[in-house]
């Protein structure tokens, strides 16, 4: 595709049901109301309901809310039976929310915070509703990452919660790092369905919520700098929404900004770090991920040629 890829390109959604997860606010916020605008029937999956249908009021189109706590198995467990009773199939799920340099802490289940919010609530509500969208042709699950993965990330099997020792730069790390691997794992298993895919995509640099925790030493320089190496909500969302519509996207791709570093720009196809496609390593997060969360997939092992040509960095 030419140009510069802008909501003007996202083709009609009617008839489309999507789910988006932290929809009240931000990036969330930008995704959610422009696929309403193109017709598809949007729920905004909050932690906050009130917050929500505040959101909500302000978009134009089919919107609704669901109370989504991604920090307790138990609220996201809620969520996708009362999603489940609601809907017959589901066209997309973007896994958006998140949270990120939270100060050491535990989600209600007693996971580190960051991966537990970020990852695992995540993977659990994927496993919980993918049977809905097994049978729909086109139908995708877009995870959002973030440059964050390269930055001092590895997944540490062996302290994944941080117990001894807290960095919340490489927990923050750890757990986007872990989105991009449930990622590359999800399009291997869902290959020989043919009908859902699982993209990833990343924001670059966006003026949101999400950086409410930086350490204090950074709070005022970056909010100083913050007009000159940040982008709009609206701009940041570009890349997940291009990953959820864009009729070429092809399974296992990455979207992120298309200018210098990959920071602020027009979506296009990017690469993530060779970490990251460590398939022995995606396979080991899978089955930890099942463990801890106690939700079971239904698609089965992972198909090893299952990625787009390209979608692998040269080594």
């Amino acid at each position: 595709m030419s140009g510069k890829w802008t909501t003007a390109n996202i083709p009609d959604q009617r008839g489309r049901v999507a789910v988006v997860t932290g929809a009240n606010t931000g990036l969330g916020y930008e995704t959610a109301k422009a696929l309403a605008e193109r017709g598809a029937s949007v729920v905004l999956a909050v932690r906050n309901p009130e917050k929500g249908e505040q959101a909500a009021a302000r978009m134009a189109g089919d919107v609704s809310v669901q109370a989504l706590d991604l920090t307790s198995l138990d609220s996201v467990r809620t969520a996708a039976a009362a999603l489940r009773s609601r809907f017959d199939r589901l066209d997309l799920l973007i896994n958006n929310a998140g949270v990120m340099y939270t100060p050491k802490q535990t989600t209600r289940d007693g996971f580190e915070m960051q991966f537990g919010t970020n990852h695992l609530g995540h993977f659990a509500l994927t496993g919980l509703l993918l049977d809905l969208m097994l049978p729909v042709p086109g139908s995708r699950v877009v995870t959002v990452s973030s440059t964050g993965h390269r930055i001092r990330a590895a997944i540490h099997f062996d302290d994944l919660q941080w117990e001894r020792s807290y960095s919340r730069v490489g927990a923050y790390g750890q757990s986007k790092l872990a989105n991009l691997m449930f990622t590359y794992e999800l399009q291997r298993r869902l290959a020989a369905h043919g009908t859902t895919v699982a993209v990833a995509a990343h924001p670059g640099l966006s003026g949101t919520e999400l950086a409410r925790n930086t350490p204090a030493a950074l709070r005022l320089p970056l909010t100083w700098l913050a007009p000159l190496i940040t982008q709009k909500p609206a701009m940041g969302a570009l890349p997940t929404l291009r990953a959820a519509t864009d009729p070429a996207a092809l399974g296992g791709q990455y979207y992120g900004p298309g200018g210098r570093n990959e920071v602020m720009g027009h979506p296009r196809l990017v690469t993530s770090s060779p970490e990251s496609y460590e398939a022995a390593v995606q396979q080991h997060l899978w089955a930890v991920s099942e463990d801890l969360t106690g939700v079971t997939f239904p698609v089965g092992r992972s198909q090893q040629n299952a990625l787009p040509s390209g979608s692998a960095p040269k080594r």
